[in-house]
């Protein structure tokens, strides 16, 4: 029996629009989620970055699947994300959302498909755009077609020189718990411990975008003075999964100054290993 075929037909094609409406809870509910201590995400005035994820979250998957022969979703995991914001998400925004795949990359280990995302206001004001690559483990779709996500490497020059920051977190024990509802990603992985374990994981890990969004506020805590509206791009490789209870060190070093303000190019360890790789962010000055 061969591979699974990949479709190409699916390629550029968007999902149907779904529509958000954004409370000031809701925004609340997700800062707190994420242990963010910057005071504007927890009083639900100002959406955290990471937020984003949650009005086009229903999109992702089926747009995915589109290529991807659905009997593949078991060994899909989240390969991964980049944002570039227009504009922040506010209380009272009625946001429209929608996703389509833009490729699919063949390797011996596992196909990638990287799925565009685009969210606007319902008056047509963009607020951002989104890269998700979804990777299929141990499939090989035999052919790459159309194109991956945009590059987002870690200039290894910086090594070079000491971080510019670096900043410790804990995630609690219950944090898959409580960002579960906040996000709406109920997936088995981040809630039962022996979904978790058939799927061949330790026990439950924490949800990838958590710990994103976890890397969102030290970077802007120590390099944006805690304001969301200057952050232009983020963008991070996932390269292990994080558990419940385990500390997370996001090591930060500046890089080049463009006109769309400084780059910083991160990394994140657990355990001493890397739990995120080439993390990138560009914050207006």
């Amino acid at each position: 029996m061969g591979e699974p075929v990949f479709q190409e037909a699916g390629l550029g094609r968007w999902t149907e629009e779904e529509t958000f409406e954004v409370t000031a809870r809701h925004l609340g509910e997700y800062a707190a989620a994420t242990n963010d201590p910057i005071p504007r995400h927890r009083a639900g005035e100002i959406a955290p970055p990471v937020f984003g994820i949650v009005p086009v979250f229903g999109a992702l998957v089926p747009a995915a699947l589109s290529v991807a022969p659905p009997e593949l979703l078991g060994r899909l995991v989240h390969g991964k994300h980049d944002f570039r914001f227009h504009r922040p998400i506010l209380p009272g925004d009625r946001l429209v959302s929608r996703a389509k795949p833009v490729g699919f990359t063949a390797k011996p280990a596992g196909t990638t498909v990287a799925v565009r995302t685009e969210t606007r206001r319902e008056d047509g004001e963009p607020v951002n755009e989104q890269w998700m690559t979804a990777f299929f483990r141990k499939v090989d779709a035999g052919r790459s077609v159309g194109h991956p996500a945009p590059p987002h490497r870690f200039d290894e020059s910086l090594r070079a020189k000491p971080p510019a920051a670096e900043v410790t977190a804990h995630i609690d024990g219950d944090q898959t718990f409580r960002y579960a509802p906040a996000s709406g990603d109920p997936m088995p992985i981040h809630l039962d411990e022996e979904m978790a374990r058939m799927a061949g994981l330790p026990g439950i890990i924490v949800h990838g975008m958590c710990t994103m969004a976890f890397t969102s506020w030290a970077l802007l805590t120590e390099f944006a003075g805690g304001d969301t509206r200057r952050l232009r791009r983020l963008a991070v490789r996932f390269a292990k999964p994080v558990l419940p209870g385990q500390d997370i060190t996001v090591r930060m070093w500046r890089g080049a100054v463009s006109p769309q303000g400084t780059t910083y190019s991160y990394e994140t360890t657990a355990a001493g290993e890397a739990v995120i790789k080439d993390g990138l962010a560009v914050i207006a000055d």
